[in-house]
């Protein structure tokens, strides 16, 4: 159906023998391939984290409320351009959402003056997300939640392989500056596994709630009672099921491997729409002249001008065989937040004229002039 579409995973042989090893050893609950990719993802970030692999990353967001014991009463800072999974969560375990502004029509991350703008005493968390893999203003925003002492969150599912550098120039993974931080692996991201995501903490206490709040609350994993190392188990305290199945882990542990690889491949690729897109006066890109480290790429996001038909243009690049995607309709257009949620008009207006277009390691420079063909084809 699509000459070029949204997405396409990077995967080939070493992604299929990975699965394989995990049917042949006819176990699929966790095991030794998720302790390694644990492991290993630990390693990548650096600075002393321990990463905890779970269901998907809006289970590690959950996970990450609860533990921090955020419940009725509570205000949590929320992102105003992200996906819902930021909302919905803070919902589940009975806070309030307060949406923080984006900063500019360049730059789409969360607004530090309007986080702070919104402080309340009944505020205890600041959850950010690092829209698109580029970072938010970390220095800041980190400054704010330890004068105001809040917890802070990093929703960091478009973010494996980028980092934040600061004033000293010095690079620091993104996902490594909150309390607890959460990652998404699914299909469409620059770790790519399906359904997948891992919750990420320097704190020990929060460490060891966090692994019994994935499995039960059970002392003994289902695996360890596989092999013999224990009959029964205690239940400490109450839980979840928000395990991640090993297929999953094997095939994180491949894509982390590949990751570094797709990033930079991400980046020629985004150079090339630069170089096509910079001269349409109806279309603007975010992050184009600046960034506050080394960005991953995970999508490409563009802004249409206020007088372009976005539904317009999206149908007529569908007919020239070019999936498009919104990222995202605005939290304040949502039937279940609708009047229940206060304003934040920059992002409102980007959320109104956004599109993303195609981005994935694959891709060839021919398939960006496609797309950009196929644009400027519509715009007219």
């Amino acid at each position: 159906m699509w000459k070029v579409q949204l997405h396409k995973i990077n995967y080939d042989e070493r992604e299929y023998q990975s699965v394989k090893e995990v049917l042949d050893s006819g176990w699929l609950t966790i095991s030794q391939k998720t302790y390694d990719f644990e492991a290993a993802f630990a390693a990548f970030l650096g600075h002393d984290v321990r990463c905890l692999a779970v269901s998907n990353c809006t289970a590690a967001l959950h996970m990450a409320l609860l533990v921090c014991g955020l419940g009725g009463g509570d205000e949590i800072i929320t992102p105003s351009l992200t996906f819902v999974a930021d909302q919905n969560v803070t919902q589940m375990v009975g806070a309030e959402n307060v949406l923080a502004d984006i900063t500019s029509m360049e730059d789409w991350s969360m607004d530090p003056d309007d986080i702070e703008a919104k402080i309340t005493p009944k505020t205890k968390a600041v959850m950010i997300v690092h829209y698109a893999g580029f970072a938010c203003d970390m220095e800041r925003i980190a400054g704010l939640c330890k004068r105001h002492n809040l917890l802070l969150i990093e929703d960091c599912a478009h973010t494996p392989g980028a980092c934040y550098n600061d004033s000293s120039n010095q690079g620091q993974a993104l996902g490594t500056f909150g309390d607890i931080s959460a990652f998404s692996f699914f299909g469409n991201k620059n770790i790519a596994v399906g359904e997948g995501g891992m919750v990420v903490t320097r704190d020990q206490e929060l460490f060891n709630k966090l692994k019994g709040l994935r499995s039960h609350g059970m002392s003994v994993l289902s695996f360890d009672r596989y092999k013999g190392r224990a009959v029964s188990y205690d239940v400490e305290s109450p839980g979840l099921n928000y395990r991640i199945h090993e297929i999953s882990s094997a095939l994180g542990l491949v894509q982390l491997q590949k990751l570094e690889e797709a990033n930079n491949k991400r980046k020629k690729i985004v150079e090339r729409y630069f170089e096509r897109l910079d001269n349409i006066p109806s279309v603007s890109i975010p992050y184009r002249h600046f960034s506050r480290g080394k960005p991953n790429y995970h999508i490409m996001p563009i802004l249409l001008s206020e007088t372009t038909d976005r539904a317009a243009v999206i149908q007529s690049m569908k007919q020239d065989g070019v999936q498009t995607s919104i990222h995202y309709p605005a939290i304040q257009g949502f039937s279940a937040y609708k009047n229940k949620i206060n304003k934040t008009p920059k992002a409102e207006y980007v959320c109104a004229h956004e599109l993303t277009l195609p981005l994935y390691p694959d891709m060839m420079e021919s398939d960006v002039d496609v797309v950009c063909a196929a644009l400027v084809r519509a715009l007219k």
